[in-house]
């Protein structure tokens, strides 16, 4: 089998636990960068990192990288790539996207339109044509430049990994399902501890978490550009990875999941997106209030992403509504909280220090995540 070095992006900040995720896939890790893994498998790597990982952004098959200061550089550079190993005659091809850091090329629509053109050459020399139909099976191509390193690659996902293909409705200010996957996994919550989000929006952490729970893989319900690959990636590949998910989804664990939100029809949202996830049956929702918040036993933890004043006017609000959920919170016993906010002033308000703070990129935007771990259950206590 052919070996590939398979890059995957993620948020910024939650590389390790990327690399953790792709290291209990068995694949050996090549580098890791700012935002960025890459590791090392075959073709059905392709496959089961597209279906298994859950905070990937997207799975890219690296075809080359050199230096390039220059745009001729640039050119002869990607005109070296054996183009003709991976895409056929009739294939579609484009530059999906560039960007580059640090780099004396910084024009990106050169830069796109230059790798095109360097593809297009390689590709008439090789196919003895002078003009591509591009009628057939689509291969993007993403163009990195990081201190004048070029790097190369196809873009095997398409749309973006955190589209599992449950998420029909959302609310305000919703956060990502890579993201909310990471976040999980950045606590020591596990599927026989209760987990509740007070402020659950359209449900994401908890539908992640209810998936965790019942070992659903997120890639399982959608399709990937690389599906069509079939020079690349065999058929049998895919349907192998499948029917691996397949086998590990247990729909019979027990949970204690709930959500809570203010608002009855971002409830109703939240509950028709776990139906789509195929977990409404592991997680109860309800119109709550924040400051009802309450749960008979110990020992179980909060995972939010509370507002934080996206919009000029909720603002004025932020203090009383973070003292409420500080207030409410302080009631549970033995319990651990975790909250993502870019509100500055969240410790405060919440009126706790927190233990750890992460810095998190959630797109462009800069947020903490606050860590309030409480204490471990006795050893050998049911919960």
């Amino acid at each position: 089998m052919a070996q590939y070095e398979l890059i995957a992006p993620c948020h910024f900040g939650l590389e390790a636990v990327l690399k953790r995720e792709i290291i209990d896939l068995r694949y050996e890790i090549v580098k890791v960068e700012d935002g960025r893994v890459t590791f090392r498998g075959d073709e059905t790597a392709v496959c089961r990192a597209n279906i298994f990982l859950r905070t990937a952004e997207r799975i890219m098959l690296k075809v080359g990288s050199f230096k390039a200061q220059t745009f001729d550089e640039l050119f002869e550079g990607v005109k070296a790539i054996e183009w003709e190993n991976y895409i056929p005659v009739d294939g579609k091809f484009w530059v999906k996207k560039a960007s580059s850091v640090k780099s004396r090329l910084f024009s990106l629509s050169d830069i796109q339109s230059i790798t095109k053109k360097a593809m297009v050459d390689r590709l008439k020399s090789k196919y003895k044509i002078s003009w591509f139909e591009e009628s057939g099976d689509e291969y993007p191509v993403r163009v990195f430049i990081l201190k004048d390193e070029v790097t190369v690659a196809f873009d095997t996902s398409g749309e973006h990994l955190h589209k599992r293909g449950y998420r029909i409705l959302t609310s305000k200010a919703p956060i990502t399902e890579d993201l909310a996957a990471a976040l999980i996994k950045l606590t020591p919550w596990k599927a026989d501890r209760i987990l509740v989000d007070p402020f659950c929006g359209s449900g994401t952490f908890l539908i992640e978490a209810a998936m965790m729970a019942a070992n659903i893989a997120p890639g399982m319900n959608r399709s990937f550009t690389a599906e069509n690959w079939k020079d690349l990636v065999p058929k049998k590949a895919w349907y192998e990875a499948v029917d691996e998910a397949n086998d590990l989804v247990n729909y019979d664990v027990k949970t204690d999941i709930q959500g809570y939100d203010i608002d009855a029809d971002i409830v109703a949202c939240a509950r028709e997106n776990a139906r789509n996830a195929g977990v409404d049956h592991l997680i109860h929702f309800q119109q709550r209030d924040v400051g009802l918040l309450s749960h008979p036993k110990k020992y179980g933890f909060i995972i939010t992403n509370p507002p934080y004043g996206e919009r000029l006017e909720d603002r004025k609000d932020l203090p009383a509504l973070y003292r409420k959920f500080g207030d409410a919170a302080q009631k549970l016993s033995d319990w651990s909280v975790y909250i993502i906010s870019a509100y500055e002033q969240t410790e405060k308000a919440f009126g706790k220090k927190a233990s750890k703070k992460r810095k998190i990129y959630n797109g462009m935007l800069k947020t903490e995540f606050y860590q309030f771990p409480g204490p471990k259950p006795p050893m050998g206590r049911k919960i």
